[in-house]
């Protein structure tokens, strides 16, 4: 079992509110992601679920046990940092032994947790190098395994992939996700990057300023986002935002449109813009376009084989049925 209830839960630091006081459940199994900019409050709010930090006000129960001032060690969950923190010295499997060895854990169980651990984790033929011998994507595997082999009632991973080059965060976002899967564990993974949290999510909490704007599964964030700031937030390239005469012709203060629900035309469209820079990655293309009416730039999504160029004039038509409305406070009109 892995729920995790968060009641009225804030921190203060000195005289600086961090997080205000928030409810929050985390069911059993879920895989939640806490994503927002730097500084929200998402690894804080991590840290008092772990206990590395004490809360200010509020509750946190875990598994039905109020576990609010129990010790971290105690609270049967395994942390993951962005650092690996792994021992030099030791080799693979001694590091994910030592939280095993350290609970005194009989030898035949310290066994068969490290073997199922480095089997799912595709560790077993580098059980005997050291870490040095690894690439980072190896090693935050390693890092994983020691927590796995708590067998804990929830996993926590602090941002677990910042360290890593592009292609090898893609790597392991798939496998982290293959893992939950598997496991079936409660998995709760803060990161700043919304392409993360995106494809890796049961659910979504968005976070500013401690604040929770919205929680949600990643396409439920995506068509229904509940204010400018997560719709800002959440999708990329980043949503267009439009006011003034444009907005109140749709009874609104802003309105919102993606650059994938615009659609591109030489002929004729409801908008006439100027092609500015382009960005062209293979399936799709990026067109930043200046729309003299709107006295604004819009980003455009197209095919990657669209042939415009910087200059061009091209017109543009937005799809009502995808048209997001905000009033003026930001807040969504259903």
């Amino acid at each position: 079992m892995g729920r995790i209830q968060l009641s009225q839960v804030s921190k203060v630091f000195g005289d600086v509110e961090v997080i205000p006081p928030l409810d929050l459940d985390i069911e059993d199994g879920e895989f939640m992601v806490f994503v927002g900019p730097s500084g929200c409050g998402k690894s804080t709010l991590l840290r008092l679920i772990a206990g590395l930090e004490d809360v200010t006000t509020g509750s946190i129960v875990i598994d039905g046990s109020d576990a609010t001032t129990v010790p971290p060690a105690k609270r049967g969950l395994a942390m993951v940092f962005q650092s690996y923190a792994l021992y030099p010295h030791m080799s693979v499997r001694k590091n994910i032994a030592f939280p095993m060895k350290m609970a005194r854990m009989p030898q035949d169980e310290q066994v068969r947790r490290l073997e199922a651990a480095a089997q799912v984790l595709n560790l077993t033929e580098y059980l005997d190098r050291r870490p040095g011998q690894l690439s980072g994507g190896q090693r935050q595997r390693v890092a994983i395994g020691r927590a796995i082999v708590r067998e804990p009632a929830a996993f926590l991973f602090d941002e677990p992939l910042s360290n890593l080059d592009a292609a090898l965060r893609v790597g392991m976002r798939l496998e982290i996700s293959e893992l939950h899967k598997r496991l079936q564990t409660t998995m709760v993974y803060v990161t700043h990057d919304q392409v993360e949290a995106m494809t890796m999510a049961d659910k979504i909490v968005v976070l500013h300023a401690g604040v929770i704007e919205q929680v949600g599964s990643p396409l439920e964030l995506y068509r229904s986002p509940q204010n400018t700031f997560v719709a800002g937030f959440i999708g990329s390239p980043k949503m267009n935002f439009i006011e003034g005469p444009e907005a109140a012709s749709h009874d609104a203060h802003t309105v919102g449109i993606r650059p994938e629900h615009i659609d591109v035309s030489s002929g004729s469209g409801t908008w006439t813009g100027t092609v500015g820079v382009s960005e062209h990655l293979g399936s799709d293309t990026f067109f930043h376009v200046t729309v003299d009416e709107l006295s604004q730039l819009l980003t455009v999504r197209a095919g990657g084989e669209v042939d415009l160029h910087y200059g061009d004039t091209i017109h543009l038509t937005p799809n009502l049925d995808h048209l997001h409305r905000f009033d003026e406070r930001g807040l969504r009109i259903s």
